[in-house]
């Protein structure tokens, strides 16, 4: 009976994923979780809340994505593994499609993966013509086509259309539209003494 982020904050769910402190992974689940109570609630104190409970619910704050998939599928630990979309349906395929169930919430947060074009570099190696070309394939409908078979949404509106059974329809929100740049976030939320250390401390009290 888990469909959203709101019940994973009853006291009968235990979760996994890992330390936000420590990991890319654990804080995209973090921002996705606070963003989706956000935009529930509309008010920081209930936002707080939500996490507070949420963070008092984790199982084990493995170091980064692969030990928390270990915890979950290995040692059998929480009842449930918070992670990439693609990674959890990768999880799922391995290791049986029957004994796993994979939940989209209804909001969520979109975490992308950057290509990046250095100019020194293909200068250097003279591979100028090569990335370029390889840039341009990766957004071609073919490539797109062949990206979303390890499940990963794209951006070509045509070919996810076609893949609608395999994506489930989700509210995804940038860290722009709720937290600023990336060096806000990690000032504000995971410092030292951020906002994830207090709630933290506010739910073991």
């Amino acid at each position: 009976n888990i469909t959203s982020w709101q019940d994973l904050t009853r006291e009968d769910v235990k979760v996994v994923f890992p330390n936000p402190k420590t990991s890319g992974n654990g804080r995209y689940t973090y921002l996705a979780a606070w963003g989706a109570f956000e935009k529930a609630y509309g008010n920081e104190a209930q936002t707080r809340d939500a996490m507070t409970k949420l963070l008092k619910n984790v199982a084990v704050f493995d170091t980064g994505g692969r030990g928390a998939t270990t915890s979950f599928i290995e040692r059998g630990l929480g009842d449930v593994l918070i992670s990439f979309e693609s990674e959890v349906n990768n999880i799922r395929q391995q290791y049986g499609e029957d004994d796993y169930q994979v939940i989209v919430p209804s909001v969520d947060i979109l975490a992308e993966f950057p290509v990046a074009w250095i100019d020194k570099n293909v200068q250097r190696n003279k591979t100028e013509t090569l990335a370029k070309a390889y840039l341009n394939y990766l957004y071609s409908p073919r490539a797109q086509e062949i990206i979303t078979q390890f499940n990963y949404r794209v951006n070509d509106k045509a070919v996810m259309a076609k893949k609608a059974d395999q994506f489930p329809a989700t509210s995804l929100f940038t860290i722009e539209d709720v937290f600023g740049d990336w060096n806000q976030v990690m000032k504000t939320h995971f410092a030292t003494d951020g906002t994830l250390d207090k709630l933290l401390l506010e739910g073991r009290q």
